[in-house]
């Protein structure tokens, strides 16, 4: 096989690997002089002459012409004889530049050039594949389902690269088949050996904040700006949006005309259900905006402990918890405040009082809904009452109600 041949079968790789002709050709010098330093203890002498366009290759040995019998350094000085066998007019002291054709290496050694460049350029693609993508992260990103597996599902972008996604990066109802194209935040890219490992997610904040600069002009122009995202994915989220200009109606943009806007953001996370409130630094009304769709009587705040109680009448309850208390949660997280909700007409919990529904273990569950119908949620505001007015007020027999009380009552004995 001579040199041209090797760099022929060689660039087998330049398209299998994506990898430029100029690069392959670097790569290939970087292996001979390995293999060189290897055969004969150095590479200094040689030259090796690549051609990217034509891909031919050349190598060089240059030595010194010494006396015969005063040959060293067999690599780097050669015998006027031997000189002479070349060119016959080399005299001692001229410099012998004679081309090394690839037998002379070995078979062994031809054997781990090809394996040594296949190790080089997949090194080179892992490297240039970590680069490419650890200046994504953070960024959307698209591409195709090529596997769906118990943990993850496995995407291939338009150049064929791997990219994972986990279950856990994943929105609860989603339901990936083969060949769909699915859209993801590029979370992070870790090296794992020599290969790249790119996790996508579908559940982070920052996701929901990318699709709505791609959605919505304003934002992407810098006009309206995103100042908190929180989320339960594929259930609730909150969007804290502002503006800088006094015209522009910053909630309005972002969902549009009946919804228009945001319908493909709700569409893009499952249905999740997306609240945009307009962002203000008056805690009070933040937190009064946060807790949408009910409607605040009252708010107290605590700055130092970064606490909110929040009255409210008994029909905003719910509105104000909301499913699963997915409402308060989010509306704590967005302001930073945690919320608690009082009632029109009860007291703030006391410190030794206990929530009645902590007691579900003992009383059963339509029972304590009907004392928390009448806005008696704790086991002290039940126990300020009689019996008598707690059956006229509820529609509990006596007999339930007396059971009930014993019960509470038996928590406050020493």
């Amino acid at each position: 096989m001579d040199n041209i041949a090797l760099i022929d079968s060689f660039s087998e790789f330049k398209d299998f690997k994506h990898i430029d002709r100029v690069t392959l050709m670097a790569i290939l010098e970087d292996v001979f002089r390995n293999a060189l330093k290897k055969r004969f203890g150095s590479d200094d002498n040689f030259d090796i002459i690549i051609n990217p366009d034509k891909g031919d290759m050349e190598i060089w040995r240059n030595r010194i012409v010494v006396a015969d019998g005063e040959v060293e350094d067999e690599n780097s000085e050669i015998s006027l004889k031997e000189a002479q066998k070349i060119e016959p007019d080399f005299e001692v002291g001229e410099e012998v530049s004679e081309e090394v054709k690839l037998f002379q290496l070995g078979r062994r050694a031809i054997l781990a050039l090809r394996q040594n460049l296949i190790t080089k350029i997949q090194e080179h693609d892992s490297t240039n594949l970590y680069k490419q993508f650890k200046d994504m992260v953070n960024e959307i990103y698209a591409a195709e389902v090529s596997h769906v597996r118990p943990k993850a599902v496995i995407l291939i972008d338009e150049n064929n690269k791997e990219i994972i996604l986990p279950k856990e990066k994943q929105i609860p109802s989603d339901y990936f088949k083969k060949g769909e194209t699915v859209k993801g935040i590029i979370e992070s890219v870790e090296l794992k050996g020599n290969k790249p490992q790119i996790i996508m997610s579908r559940t982070s904040e920052l996701f929901l904040e990318k699709l709505f600069e791609q959605e919505i002009p304003e934002i992407a122009d810098g006009i309206i700006t995103i100042q908190k995202v929180v989320r339960i994915p594929g259930e609730k989220a909150k969007v804290a949006v502002d503006s800088y200009n006094e015209n522009i109606d910053a909630v309005g943009a972002c969902v549009g005309v009946k919804g228009s806007r945001i319908h493909g953001i709700v569409r893009e996370l499952g249905n999740e259900n997306i609240d945009v409130i307009s962002y203000t630094n008056n805690a009070e009304l933040y937190i009064q905006r946060a807790l949408s769709p009910a409607k605040i009587n009252n708010i107290s705040i605590n700055e130092t402990s970064k606490r909110a109680n929040v009255l409210l009448d008994i029909s905003e309850v719910s509105k104000a918890i909301g499913k699963g208390g997915q409402n308060i949660k989010l509306a704590s997280l967005l302001t930073g405040y945690e919320i608690d909700v009082i009632r029109e007409g009860t007291q703030i919990l006391e410190e030794d009082d206990v929530e009645l529904r902590e007691f579900s273990d003992e009383i059963d569950a339509w029972v304590i809904d009907e004392f928390v119908k009448i806005g008696l949620d704790t086991a002290k505001s039940v126990l300020k009452h009689s019996v008598s007015e707690l059956v006229r007020r509820t529609d509990l027999e006596e007999e339930t109600v007396e059971e009930v009380l014993n019960i509470l009552n038996a928590e406050f004995e020493d």
